[in-house]
């Protein structure tokens, strides 16, 4: 199978997507990180990824096993009130009894995932260290575990210990087995975690080594040793998941569909939603952003009402004469005829985002608005493009937000949300970055959405004439804290060339503005 290498972009959505499905948490976030394990963080929720290519294995299997600790993760979001450090024992046995209650659990929910997690398992399995490496009583702990999730361990210890190990996996069992039939929470799990430690005789507080992946990254096992490894661990589950199909968990089919959509996606993003820094635009990092802060549902909801005959290119008019006659409308004294009128909008238009230091203190709003304006032009149906400009380390930058090739998603949100906005309104120099780009796109629009005057009218004045030349209909947007400024901005921008100016006062108009010049 060929070496595929995923963006961080693409792996970002379809981690995001799955997550907030399987959760039904809809603010986390996802981070990759490759300097450390998984791991969820509830009080942010924030979910850790280590990337793909840490993982062992061929691309197909990497994905499968990306998919069930995301699966994982999501599992524990939604059933843990919280999840302790694995650098003590306490914590690192809480949270291997925690993983057992919480798949159960979601295996009752999702029940195609059984073979996965089985499958997921071999490779967990495969990257446990081997006894004889962990010193001291942290060998216990690591005993426990593996002989706790896999039924089997890799090597072996005293049978002192080893009488120990098993005691306290069977009673670790048992808590779990109850947490689950009685519905208890993580809060009573907890409470006898205590007699698991005292049964392996430890400290609670004994310091558990970081295990991460013992064999080279990108390592795949031979299709012979995999299948060796799912029959062993096939057969120590079978009480949890019954007698299962080794060689048909091997192949995966009923994830390859998935996988093979995944990869045409990530083809196309590679080869439409970059854009070379030659022409000085750059694209925002995205591994850190809650976008979730933008999005303003209430507002996105009442575009979507507003503009929903749009969506479907007509609309509902009454006038003097027309294809019907309505009784009510003439005894109420309204035109007595409804006619369907055709809506239709352009179908291209790029969106230019002022992000200078004048729109900070609003900028949350702001960005909200924007988000709405862009979820409803997505929902339309209508080709478009954002780009953003702000100052960053003390020079211009022009973002690209949305290729117009690319559909508005939780990426391109997330690069909207990271948009930091700082310094002045330079927009001859920005024009001058996105001219390439326009000249070869042709644009129907070209949209400016501005709260200030620009550094330099005169370069602005020229490029608009630029611009324009290329057959590309100008159109800015003032944008002023009330009436009389937003007026006194488009007023403005008026005399720059714009072939339109619209004035806004406030942010929440913005999408309806925005869209009323697109119909035709």
């Amino acid at each position: 199978m060929l070496e595929i290498r995923f963006q961080n972009e693409s792996l970002i959505e379809i981690a995001t997507f799955l997550v907030r499905r399987w959760s039904e948490k809809e603010k986390t976030v996802i981070e990759i990180s490759d300097k450390m394990e998984t791991k969820t963080r509830l009080n942010e929720n924030k979910v850790i990824l280590t990337p793909l290519e840490k993982r062992i294995g061929n691309d197909f299997q990497k994905y499968r096993q990306f998919r069930t600790s995301l699966w994982y993760e999501a599992m524990r979001i939604k059933f843990c009130k919280k999840i302790l450090s694995n650098d003590h024992a306490f914590g690192f046995i809480l949270n291997t009894m925690e993983t057992q209650r919480v798949q159960e659990l979601g295996r009752k929910i999702w029940k195609g995932m059984d073979n996965e997690i089985i499958f997921n398992y071999a490779y967990m399995f495969v990257a446990r260290p081997q006894l004889n490496t962990v010193y001291g009583r942290a060998r216990i702990v690591e005993a426990f575990y593996q002989y706790f999730m896999f039924g089997v361990m890799k090597g072996e210890i005293q049978l002192s210990h080893f009488e120990k190990v098993k005691k306290a996996s069977t009673l670790a069992k048992k808590i779990v087995n109850k947490a689950i039939e009685e519905n208890y929470d993580t809060d009573w799990l907890e409470k006898d975690v205590g007699k698991i430690v005292k049964i392996l005789d430890i400290d609670s507080l004994l310091t558990i080594p970081i295990s991460l992946p013992f064999m080279k990254a990108g390592m795949a096992l031979s299709e012979k040793e995999l299948l060796k490894i799912l029959k062993i661990i096939s057969k120590n589950k079978e009480g949890d998941f019954g007698s299962v199909d080794s060689a048909a968990i091997l192949k995966g089919d009923n994830v390859y569909d998935e996988y093979k959509v995944i990869l045409d996606e990530n083809k196309k993003m590679e080869n439409k939603g970059l854009i070379p820094k030659a022409i000085g635009i750059q694209i925002p990092s995205t591994k850190n952003v809650n976008e979730t802060a933008i999005y303003d549902m209430s507002l996105i909801n009442g575009l979507k009402i507003k503009f929903k005959e749009w969506k479907f290119g007509w609309k509902e008019q009454h006038q003097r004469s027309g294809d019907e006659f309505d009784e009510e409308s003439y005894i109420e004294g309204h035109e007595p005829f409804f006619t369907d009128v055709k809506k239709s909008i352009k179908t291209k238009i790029v969106i230019l985002l002022d992000h200078s230091s004048s729109i900070a203190p609003d900028a949350l709003e702001y960005k909200k608005a924007t988000l709405a304006l862009c979820e409803v032009l997505s929902y339309l149906r209508v080709k478009f493009a954002v780009y953003a400009f702000s100052t960053q380390n003390r020079s211009i930058v022009c973002w690209s937000i949305k290729p117009d090739s690319v559909k508005w998603n939780y990426i391109t949100a997330k690069r909207l949300a990271q948009i930091i906005a700082n310094g002045s309104t330079p927009l001859a120099e920005v024009y001058d970055k996105m001219f390439p780009i326009l000249q070869s796109k042709k644009p129907d629009i070209f949209l400016t959405l501005t709260d200030g005057e620009p550094s330099d009218p005169d370069a602005v004045r020229n490029m608009t004439k630029s611009f324009k030349r290329l057959g590309i209909n100008m159109v800015a947007l003032g944008l002023g804290s009330n009436i009389v400024r937003a007026t006194t901005i488009a007023n403005n921008l008026r005399h720059l060339g714009y072939e339109k100016t619209l004035a806004v006062s406030r942010l929440n108009d913005i999408p309806s503005k925005v869209i009323s010049i697109l119909e035709v």
